[in-house]
């Protein structure tokens, strides 16, 4: 719950700062999760280390913030999301905090919430780590907090990478929901689920007779057929089926493509005459087109030639 600090009006706490010599105002943020409170760090005692440190700075205290039991994986928390919306209006200095882990999930989640602080001229302090950002030498020190949390982000994502990669080149999916039609195994790589996989090629061998999407949906709901989700087919999920190359065994997957023949639901004849269908409206923008006849050409200037004189005689 949001507290105001010794009972102040609101309206006193929401005034804006008039000058820089005005005294330093503060929030406290606390938050505890339902394991965090077996262990004593209760939101009172989170406030009252806040406090303290508050008064050993001489900073005013003006608003208490208190999440009870909200995670801190997102800032989808009640009091965070009211402490945020005093911060756009820059109703306070700083916001202080028992701990790093109380007020944001992780470093690099506190550089992106310090970066948007930062525009309302507002601090970041901790009691219990050196992390503060109302001095020049505290900016200073996060700001090499921030570049080893960007260096890290960008070596996860550089592992992240060749970790795809080398699943890859095993032939295996990168995430653990593969397309209709197969199983993840424990090491990553697919086998043919036979029962799904006849629902792929009724896909395949219905549009080739219907040679329309939405009327191949309305066929696989009559037979009730459903998709991975559980929900009734669409022309947009049969769509997702006709252009998956995988279902002819041509893997595709972070920069590594190859024939997998243990991956093929149907063939590739059938797969390239069910593209050659579904490609059959568009314009082959290299086919020429062709020329018009003479006599066309004559009927069609003289045409504009007669608009042309009933204009003059007109004006």
């Amino acid at each position: 719950m949001s507290e105001p600090a010794e009972q102040i009006p609101a309206r006193q706490l929401l005034t804006p700062r008039e000058d820089d010599d005005q005294e330093f105002e503060a929030v406290i943020y606390a938050r505890t999760s339902s394991l965090n409170q077996k262990f004593g760090y209760s939101l009172d005692e989170q406030v009252r280390q806040c406090w303290e440190r508050c008064q050993m700075l001489g900073w005013k205290v003006t608003r208490i913030f208190k999440d009870e039991a909200e995670s801190g994986d997102d800032t989808d928390r009640p009091q965070f999301q009211q402490m945020m919306a005093l911060a756009r209006g820059g109703r306070f200095d700083v916001v202080v905090f028992w701990k790093l882990d109380r007020f944001s999930r992780s470093i690099l989640h506190a550089v992106e919430l310090e970066r948007e602080l930062r525009r309302y001229d507002i601090a970041l302090h901790s009691v219990t780590e050196q992390l503060d950002t109302s001095s020049p030498s505290g900016r200073f020190n996060f700001r090499n907090i921030a570049s080893a949390a960007e260096f890290e982000r960008e070596h996860i994502k550089q592992r992240s990478q060749m970790g795809f990669k080398a699943l890859a080149l095993q032939h295996g999916w990168p995430n653990k929901s593969p397309p209709l039609g197969y199983n993840r195994k424990g090491d990553g790589t697919l086998e043919i689920d036979s029962s799904e996989a006849e629902i792929v090629e009724n896909v395949f061998e219905t549009y080739r007779t219907l040679k329309s999407m939405p009327k191949v949906a309305a066929a696989l709901n009559e037979r009730g057929y459903q998709t991975t989700e559980g929900s009734a087919w669409t022309a947009r999920a049969v769509n997702k089926i006709l252009r998956n190359g995988l279902y002819c065994g041509r893997y595709s997957v972070a920069g590594v493509e190859d024939e997998v023949p243990e991956y093929r639901i149907v063939s590739e004849d059938l797969f390239d005459e069910v593209t050659t269908i579904r490609h059959r409206f568009q314009k082959d923008d290299h086919r020429p087109e062709p020329s018009m006849e003479e006599r066309r050409k004559r009927e069609y200037a003289e045409q504009i030639l007669s608009t042309y004189r009933d204009f003059l005689e007109e004006y």
